[in-house]
């Protein structure tokens, strides 16, 4: 199956892709995050996760990263908790815009990193994807990636890799 996976960072990417192209998937990697702040900190994530796929020749796509854009559509949801709307908005955008992406690209499914963090709504997750996928004509593939082991699984991976590992989501209202 020919397969885009949106990424986050590489701690999570890297786990996700190696598992799909191990199942016998051909993957690409979309990076997508207007959402992540600051600058320093989106510039390093695209960094790690380049190089992983530079390593293993997995395909990578960089988005646009308009953050004011992003910004927009989560006004007024600022102060909102995690898990909150916010959220739920966020994933929305980013996953609407990776969908487009894969269709314009031709591939048969989408697939997601977000479900690997325990901070996140897999379920909230999985809904959007479903949505955003079927408005594309995509199969979503829809995983919580962290079950199974496959948390402690993508942590060993980040050692190995040497990769930075964040402590939170990327946005700008989840570092507090």
């Amino acid at each position: 199956m020919k397969i885009l996976l949106h990424d986050c960072c590489a701690p999570c990417g890297a786990f996700v892709a190696k598992k799909l192209f191990d199942e016998g998937n051909d993957v690409s990697v979309y990076y997508y995050n207007p959402n992540i702040f600051p600058k320093e900190e989106y510039d390093l994530r695209l960094s790690e996760m380049k190089r992983f796929c530079e390593k293993y020749k997995i395909p990578f796509i960089v988005g646009d990263a308009d953050h004011e854009l992003w910004r927009q559509s989560v006004a007024g949801y600022e102060k909102e908790p995690e898990r909150g709307k916010r959220c739920e908005i966020c994933f929305a955008h980013r996953l609407a815009e990776a969908a487009q992406k894969g269709s314009e690209l031709g591939v048969d499914a989408l697939a997601t990193t977000l479900t690997m963090s325990p901070l996140k709504s897999a379920e909230t997750i999985n809904r959007i994807g479903h949505e955003v996928a079927a408005l594309y004509g995509l199969e979503f593939i829809d995983r919580v990636w962290r079950e199974q082991n496959g948390g402690k699984e993508a942590v060993k991976l980040a050692k190995e890799e040497n990769f930075h590992r964040q402590n939170y989501c990327g946005c700008e209202f989840s570092i507090r």
